[in-house]
């Protein structure tokens, strides 16, 4: 696919910002991005996905902004033994 091609001195990792979303102590999810000043918070994971594509169009430009977006989710469970 053409608008996938990396251009010289790009890496893959550079198109792709990964965010750490867990559940919030508060209800709801949150979302970081690792790497950058980006957090945003919502009720659902549905409105997340929405939150976080917002915020990733509005803090990057359109030659900088990465063009995939993985969430990935982190769930601590404590387990009695």
């Amino acid at each position: 696919m053409p608008g996938n091609q990396l251009h010289m001195g790009e890496s893959a990792m550079e198109k792709e910002l990964i965010f750490l979303v867990e559940e919030s102590p508060e209800g709801g999810y949150q979302a970081t991005a690792l790497g950058h000043g980006i957090f945003t918070e919502a009720d659902t994971f549905e409105s997340l996905k929405t939150m976080v594509h917002d915020a990733v169009q509005c803090h990057f430009d359109d030659a900088q902004r990465p063009s995939v977006v993985r969430l990935h989710f982190v769930k601590d469970e404590v387990l009695t033994v």
